[in-house]
């Protein structure tokens, strides 16, 4: 599998963001990740989204592939 910056393939972040309710915050994403005990450069990844809401796994998907 492909994997992105920081060498955290997308498939990772989903795995840790399973039960999330979309439409979903930040705040939200970050919630359900700690809960599903994802490690910290997964916890760091969706802290540095750019956006504040999203619709669906494949807005996450967006948001983390444009991540700096």
């Amino acid at each position: 599998m492909a994997r992105a910056l920081g060498g955290l393939s997308p498939a990772n972040v989903q795995q840790y963001l399973a039960g999330v309710q979309y439409p979903a915050r930040k705040e939200d994403l970050l919630k359900q990740a700690r809960d599903n005990h994802a490690p910290e450069d997964i916890i760091d990844a969706i802290e540095n989204f750019a956006g504040v809401k999203y619709d669906g796994p494949q807005d996450v998907m967006k948001a983390y592939g444009s991540r700096q």
